[in-house]
């Protein structure tokens, strides 16, 4: 997440994608205030398709975070810095909703590309290809321990115990009570893997084996958005808040 500071060759497609995919995000993230904050039903938003529509776009922008962090010198400093923005959020927060923010999206990502940072040696030996099929199959393996099981739903379930739940500071990892609350949540299992999967496939990306029309820059403006991506996550909320109150206070 946020501008990758080196001289490697940008993917221009991937810029574009990552812009999409967090202009998405604010577009949820403003539904979800109309709703939650300000008592503005807009009935087409929050059906059962629109949660598999936000989960989608999100998954986009994780694998593609992922994906851009073969192109840092410092995925460490990079997920530390990420990670303090998401608790100055977790801070702030509850001063404006009281729904709080325990894991998101930045907590989520700073972790990741902490993780990353200090394994990437290990990950090197994997090869692009196989990382991205075990990295994915993890994904869908690991999908429902929020749910409180291991597998597939249909193929095999390997349910966990009840007791790991309430231990209280699993959340992290995907595992809560009944009682645990966050606007924005990206627990590291199973979104973890599908950021793994994308570093993966960073390593093609990296060494220019993608097709042609992936490097360029198509759409200058959604390319400036993906690429600085955390500044529009930051400030979007405090916008989109002043706007509505605004309009309905």
């Amino acid at each position: 997440m946020g501008e990758i500071k080196n001289n490697s060759k940008r993917v221009g497609l991937l810029d574009e994608l990552r812009g999409f995919a967090i202009i998405c995000m604010v577009v949820y993230h403003a539904m979800y205030d109309l709703k939650y904050i300000f008592g503005v039903d807009v009935p087409i938003f929050f059906e059962s398709w629109f949660y598999v529509i936000r989960d989608i776009f999100a998954g986009l922008f994780i694998f593609i975070s992922g994906t851009v962090c073969r192109f840092s010198r410092n995925n460490v400093k990079r997920g530390a810095q990420c990670f303090f923005l998401g608790m100055i959020i977790t801070f702030v927060t509850p001063f404006f909703s009281s729904l709080p923010i325990q894991f998101g999206i930045l907590h989520f990502l700073g972790i990741s590309m902490m993780l990353f940072g200090l394994t990437e040696k290990i990950l090197d030996y994997i090869p692009a290809l196989v990382g991205i099929i075990v990295f994915a199959l993890l994904f869908a393996i690991t999908w429902n321990i929020p749910m409180g099981f291991i597998g597939i739903k249909g193929l095999f379930e390997i349910h966990l115990t009840a007791k790991a739940y309430e231990v209280g500071v699993l959340f992290p990892f995907g595992l809560h009570n009944a009682s645990f609350v966050s606007s924005d949540y990206f627990p590291l299992f199973p979104w973890f893997f599908l950021f793994l999967a994308g570093s993966c496939f960073g390593i093609w990306a990296k060494e220019g084996s993608l097709p042609k029309f992936f490097y360029p820059t198509h759409i200058k403006w959604i390319a400036a958005v993906g690429r600085n991506t955390i500044w529009v996550y930051i400030l979007h909320q405090p916008v989109v808040y002043l706007i509505f109150s605004l309009i309905f206070r």
